[in-house]
């Protein structure tokens, strides 16, 4: 089969179903996603979005705790923007319908919140389900769009590219490699179709399953970086992986996370003893920076023993704490813990990629039509730790800003139709019964990740990690091409190609900073490594 139109979006979460609803004013839109449309990162975000409302707050002091946050690797052009382009991208959010929480005395003012490393409260939010609430919305708005269309259950394998259409002969050469879609496939049936456009947007979020504990949806294997870096797009600081301080630990929990809105509104973190210890490792205590936070908690359980540490807000009043977290309430009733009276064990797990593939002020890539937004994007927003609830954010802004810049291609006076690619060739593959081939290695890759590429880090752990992911790389090479595609084998693929890219960069950045530690380089060197770590093929 094969699929045309204007704009081709993978992923639905914020940012891609943000870019599709503009990009239709201008053509048609087809969005493909590999699960069911509604299962996005964005759909688990608690916290919300960081934003300037706050007659007390300001641009500046926004831009501000953003490059405090990112210890001196942000984009402060890329941060001035994106902060100052906020205030709009709400309010259209609230035009389409998006119920965000307000002042109970006063329903015109938004009532904001406040998370670590904020210096105000500027945490725009509905509740703690501010993701689902603003993923209801948009894709409510996608659905009634005629110029739409959504395919579920379907996966991309591989870019389309013009490199690859001239080795098959279907077209003469040109100086500049670019994109014109993707091949992808049907989960439910098997077969590979051909989707062409003349603009294509990866927007598939993060990859936080490439660790054994993470706040990720099962979704989140990287296949978007995976995808852009084998066709040739540039990846950057992959080595800043974000460890959300504060999942909850509990044998039947999976990846639930607890809101560092909780601590933002009171809520203090005691060891196993029940004494507050963040105060030996910040001023800002409890509300300091994520990356400071997780690294505290992990020295923490290293010299305890202890399996994990506690977020006690009990401290305030009952009423308050189920009104403010109605899901973090219920979800850990369910197991059996009452937050308004008793503290929240938790642990930190793999939650945000800060790298991505490298992108200009428009979410453009260096190929081109070939545009990368949201999480699996490297913008010079976070630099080497994202502040709280700057990544909605950052996803509205740049799906705005792509959608602009790309709908002005797309209606030139000479708009480029996609050319002709050739269809999906299988050659000799066969379909596989050694299923075990690919659990084993995707358990692997986890487990050395975690144990080697984790919070802390050597360059002993780092050359072991990468040895193991070359072996495992080999057996993946050889699978993929003697048996037929799945999605299983397809994110496995993807998950490798990202470990060996987080492990590339870590190995590189000779130095300590934001989300990066390494104990044989425990000192930041601003002469040297003051520079995003850029990798590609």
């Amino acid at each position: 089969m094969e699929v045309r139109s204007d704009f081709l979006v993978i992923g639905t979460g914020i940012a891609g179903l943000s870019f599709a609803l503009e990009a239709a004013k201008s053509g048609t839109v087809t969005i493909v996603t590999k699960k069911d449309k509604t299962e996005a990162s964005t759909n688990y975000a608690q916290g919300g979005i960081a934003s300037v409302f706050d007659p007390e707050d300001s641009f500046q002091a926004h831009v501000k705790d953003t490059l405090e946050s990112g210890d001196g690797l942000c984009h402060e052009d890329i941060v001035q923007r994106v902060v100052q382009d906020g205030p709009a991208r709400i309010r259209e959010l609230i035009a389409m319908g998006v119920h965000f929480s307000h002042q109970s005395s006063n329903r015109e003012n938004l009532d904001l919140g406040r998370e670590g490393g904020h210096s105000r409260r500027r945490i725009v939010h509905t509740k703690d389900l501010t993701g689902r609430e603003v993923e209801r919305i948009l894709l409510q708005r996608a659905e009634e769009n005629a110029h739409i269309r959504i395919f579920e259950n379907h996966m991309a394998i591989d870019l389309i590219t013009q490199s690859r259409i001239i080795k098959r002969g279907m077209v003469t050469s040109e100086t500049r490699e670019s994109c014109w879609g993707a091949y992808v496939l049907d989960i439910d049936d098997n077969t590979v179709s051909t989707f062409l456009a003349r603009i294509t947007v990866l927007a598939t979020g993060g990859a936080g399953k490439v660790y054994r504990y993470t706040s990720n949806p099962d979704i989140a294997t990287g296949d978007g970086v995976a995808v852009g870096y084998r066709a040739g797009v540039k990846a950057a600081n992959m080595e800043f992986v974000q460890f959300h301080p504060t999942c909850l630990y509990h044998p039947q929990a999976k990846n639930f996370l607890i809101s560092e809105a909780v601590r933002g509104e009171g809520g203090v973190l005691l060891d196993g003893k029940g004494r507050r210890f963040m105060e030996r490792y910040h001023p800002l205590k409890d509300l300091a920076f994520r990356d400071i936070v997780a690294r505290s908690i992990d020295m923490e359980l290293k010299k305890s023993g202890e399996y994990c540490v506690y977020l006690d807000i009990s401290h305030k009043p009952p009423d308050f704490v189920r009104n403010r977290f109605p899901h973090i309430y219920e979800t850990c009733m369910g197991f059996q813990i009452d937050i308004t009276r008793e503290p929240i064990p938790v642990v930190p797990a793999a939650h945000y990629m800060c790298g991505g593939l490298l992108t200009d002020e428009n979410g453009l890539t260096n190929l081109d039509n070939l545009y990368a937004i949201g999480e699996v994007a490297c913008t010079g927003l976070h630099g080497a730790n994202r502040l709280a609830s700057n990544s909605l954010l950052e996803a509205l802004v740049f799906a705005r800003r792509s959608a602009d810049h790309s709908r002005e291609k797309v209606s030139g006076e000479e708009p480029k139709a996609p050319p002709s690619a050739p269809h999906w060739d299988p050659g000799g593959a066969t379909d596989s019964e050694e299923l075990v081939v690919v659990s084993h290695n995707w358990d692997e890759i986890r487990r050395f990740m975690w144990n080697y590429v984790g919070i802390v880090r050597t360059n002993k752990r780092l050359v072991r990690a990468r040895t193991r992911v070359d072996n495992i790389q080999e057996e993946i090479k050889e699978y993929y091409w003697n048996f037929t595609v799945s999605s299983d084998l397809l994110e496995l693929r993807n998950l490798a190609l990202v470990a060996e890219m987080i492990i590339a960069c870590a190995s590189l950045r000779k130095e300590s900073r934001g989300l990066h530690y390494n104990l044989d380089y425990p000192s930041r060197d601003s002469k040297h490594w003051r520079r995003d770590t850029v990798i590609w093929k």
